[in-house]
């Protein structure tokens, strides 16, 4: 009987070795990614774009620094986002973009210890924050805390009206968990 030589049969069985790695490489169940990247396309993420509001633009706003290099993304309120929202409080204060549309709303108690309460409709989804102080807390440059969230609103100027409510310029900066940051200009209004 004729054997092969040792030589060929290495090689035939590396070659084989090699080729059915290949193919169970090549032929493996990826669901594992496939799940993960069909979740994230189906669900909103939460700083992706959603057509839930309208989205601001970049020529009224910063751009996203820092984090995981992810977009935040706040949307106009809509009349029955702040409705729904059934915000506790005598007074409130808004911030508004030079478009006039409002970022955020929060009502709150004169004379309180209670949080101002208020909301911020982030990629879609209208999310809560509060403010420490109730209403006397909010009339200058607040900050408000919310789940992965700090807004705080810097007034950066005089009245621009007269009357009981007088919007003041300011800017509103948005701080993510993960360290991402992004400004927006407009005006902090506070009255009745």
């Amino acid at each position: 009987m004729a054997f092969p030589k040792r030589g060929a049969t290495l090689t035939g069985t590396l070659s084989a070795s090699l080729l059915a790695i290949s193919l169970i490489a090549g032929c493996s169940d990826p669901s594992s990614d496939a799940g993960d990247k069909a979740a994230s396309s189906t669900q909103p993420s939460a700083e992706a774009p959603n057509d839930a509001g309208k989205q601001e633009e970049d020529s009224s706003s910063g751009q996203t620094r820092g984090g995981d290099g992810s977009e935040i993304t706040l949307n106009a309120l809509t009349e029955e986002d702040m409705r729904e929202a059934s915000l506790p409080g005598e007074l409130g204060c808004s911030f508004s973009t030079e478009d006039g549309d409002v970022l955020l709303i929060a009502m709150g108690n004169v004379a309180s210890s209670d949080a101002a309460q208020g909301v911020v409709k982030v990629a879609g989804y209208v999310e809560r924050v509060s403010a420490p102080g109730g209403f006397d807390g909010m009339t200058g440059s607040p900050t408000f805390n919310g789940k992965g969230k700090t807004v705080h609103i810097e007034v950066t100027g005089e009245p621009t009206e007269g009357g009981e409510s007088p919007p003041r310029p300011a800017t509103l900066t948005y701080d993510r968990a993960d360290g991402a940051q992004r400004d927006w200009q407009g005006e902090w209004r506070c009255g009745p």
